[in-house]
């Protein structure tokens, strides 16, 4: 392969651009993880990782992706046979839930057309008919990352409470924690699960799995098999700062760079930055006259944008365009939206300058693949970050 000046645009909605600063962080060489340089780190990532997701119960740190955090959220609180109820919300929601049928619990889907995000109404009243109170937990995705819809957490957690339903309450936001506004202990969630490869600024490689007192008395009496993701183990040597197995000790320095810079910027600039980003990258869509996946204003999400082919055109052949042409990225079309949706990812360590090559580099590649579209879009996302 020849060489391509320039940087690589990854687009995709994660893994997102790792900052220079978390680069070299992770750069220092490999301590020893039973030693006191060690115990210092640990704590200090332990402890700084709580208010990402504004908690001041254990937030458990495994060497996985999401998928493991996933495990690890039902085999610590679940026995075999229980029954969970799960928002079909879009692919990874179903993931999830391939994961539940797999570990032998019983499976309820919440029906969902993936256009919108899991409905506080008929949660509420799935919930009143469970009189025998046979639903164990209640799982959903809070920002779907294929498709860009994220649901109503507080409006949902008032429909298990309005039902009077004891539920554990559990909560994905592996694309949303770092980028969009969330509160693991004022929304009441049992146990929320992440990873670092979104808004965290990392690499792949860690989880996380935040827990409230509910879901620990759960896992006291939980009997789904488990050793790795035993909270038991992990929960006593994270006491002292350490882990109860080898840990991933070089992006836990990344870690402890990456929190460091987002206390710098502080979480609600985060925030705002990542609405800011997706109000300009909706507002490109508009322009050219493209459909979004989300339908309702109020579940879209900060962190990334689904974008809806017109018909008869392919998402794929825009993607090899734009990657061909102008070495950008854009995230795939996945389950059932496969070659009809491409993704455009604005979160983690990005900026206005960021956007508009990104949404420039689409707005070619439109040209390019001869998707029909009207030119406009990059002038209308920089009359909104202009304004």
């Amino acid at each position: 392969m020849s060489y391509r000046a320039g940087r690589h645009f990854l687009q995709i909605p994660g893994p997102t651009n790792v900052p220079e600063r978390v680069l070299r962080a992770m750069a220092r060489p490999t301590i020893d993880h039973r030693g006191p340089e060690f115990q210092a780190l640990g704590r200090s990532v332990l402890d700084g990782v709580r208010n990402l997701f504004r908690t001041t119960s254990p937030v458990v740190i495994y060497p996985a992706s999401g998928t493991g955090a996933w495990e690890a959220a039902l085999v610590n609180t679940l026995s075999p046979g229980d029954r969970v109820l799960m928002a079909d919300t879009g692919h990874f929601a179903n993931l999830w839930r391939g994961v539940a049928e797999k570990l032998g619990l019983e499976v309820v889907a919440l029906p969902g057309d993936w256009r919108r995000g899991a409905e506080p109404e008929a949660l509420e009243a799935h919930l009143r008919a469970d009189a025998d109170r046979a639903v164990k937990a209640v799982c959903l995705v809070h920002s779907e990352t294929s498709t860009g819809v994220a649901s109503r957490i507080p409006a949902l957690r008032q429909a298990i409470d309005q039902a009077d339903h004891p539920a554990l309450f559990m909560v994905d936001t592996i694309s949303s924690l770092a980028s969009m506004d969330y509160r693991h202990d004022a929304w009441a969630v049992d146990v929320t699960v992440s990873a670092s490869q979104k808004g965290i600024m990392l690499p792949p490689g860690l989880s996380f799995t935040a827990l409230s007192a509910r879901a620990l008395a759960a896992h006291a009496k939980a009997r789904l098999p488990r050793s790795y993701w035993d909270w038991t183990a992990m929960l006593a040597a994270n006491e002292k700062g350490f882990f109860p197995y080898t840990p991933a000790t070089n992006l836990l320095y990344g870690l402890q760079e990456a929190l460091a810079m987002l206390a710098e910027e502080g979480l609600e600039q985060v925030f705002a930055r990542h609405v800011r980003h997706a109000e300009a990258t909706r507002a490109a869509v508009d322009a050219w006259g493209l459909e979004l996946v989300c339908q309702h204003a109020e579940e879209y999400s900060a962190s990334l944008t689904a974008v809806l082919m017109p018909e008869g055109c392919d998402a794929d052949q825009l993607r090899r365009a734009a990657l061909d042409r102008y070495d950008l990225s854009l995230g795939v079309g996945l389950g059932r939206l496969a070659g009809k949706v491409f993704r455009i990812g604005h979160l983690g360590d990005f900026n206005d300058l960021s956007l508009i090559g990104t949404l420039a580099g689409v707005e070619m590649g439109l040209g390019h693949a001869d998707i029909p579209h009207t030119a406009g879009g990059v002038q209308a996302a920089m009359a909104h970050l202009a304004a």
